[in-house]
């Protein structure tokens, strides 16, 4: 879990690097691992952003998210090509130099059986000057860390691998609690009046509605998030109650 927990809001968001997501070649899966994984963590993903692999994009949406977010996780563009310019361009926006790390490259001689790592390889090894490497148990190469931000892999199972070495770094808040009300067979519609009464008297907490169609029928699931595990259980009980005056019966269940 989190080193420490702070009782405030804490807030992180993630930028996508990478013109394979752009184009529709690639489709991104990682923001949902990101966000399922800050908040187990008490760290409330609040905006992602998608650029191109241009470096004055890459600059300014650094410094725009690290300036406004608590941490900033960013994806792609640290590989051997070209085109991975990340690691360029988070020290740009520090305003450090981008060093080669000794460690790394000797971790990959090893790694590629004796055989000292051709330039593009290299490019892997380099770091932000003040960074910390952030572990890669899948491929090798590492990612890092420098101040809030957070610079990982794209390639999904690596990524994902990475997030692990960053739980320990993170400052989380109370973790957010969510309850699901089940409505099944009635119109999202017939839902809406209801639900917004139930937000009107609870403003602390997060009130969502998720409709579903498929062969078994459709309806809706009604997701009742907050930190006071108390207070969401209280509108929980008012939300069925609720629906229930209004002629709507509903299942409740449970939501991690």
């Amino acid at each position: 879990m989190s080193a420490t927990v702070d009782k405030r809001r804490v807030t992180a968001a993630a930028l996508v690097i990478g013109d394979e997501i752009l184009s529709g070649r690639t489709q991104d899966v990682n923001l949902s691992a990101i966000a399922k994984y800050l908040a187990l963590h008490g760290v409330d993903l609040v905006e992602a952003r998608v650029v191109a692999d241009d470096r004055a994009d890459i600059v300014a949406a650094v410094n725009a998210l690290r300036s406004r977010y608590d941490y900033v996780v960013t994806t792609g563009g640290i590989g051997p090509t070209h085109d991975d310019i990340t690691a360029d361009c988070v020290a740009e926006a520090f305003g450090v130099a981008l060093v080669e790390d000794p460690q790394i490259v000797a971790e990959m001689t090893v790694r590629y059986g004796g055989e000292e790592p051709n330039a593009a390889r290299r490019r892997m090894a380099r770091i932000p000057e003040g960074g910390s490497k952030v572990k890669n148990p899948v491929s090798g190469p590492p990612g890092f860390q420098i101040g809030n931000v957070f610079v990982l892999a794209g390639v999904p199972r690596v990524a994902q691998g990475m997030l692990e070495d960053i739980g320990w770094r993170l400052k989380g808040g109370a973790v957010v609690l969510s309850r699901t009300v089940r409505v099944v067979g009635v119109p999202e519609g017939m839902i809406a009046a209801p639900l917004e009464q139930v937000a009107r008297a609870h403003p602390d907490l997060s009130l969502g509605s998720y409709p579903f169609y498929g062969p078994a029928g459709f309806g809706a699931n009604l997701v009742v998030r907050g930190r006071d595990a108390a207070a969401v259980e209280a509108a929980v009980g008012v939300l069925v109650e609720t629906l229930a005056a209004a002629g709507i019966a509903a299942v409740r269940q449970e939501e991690g």
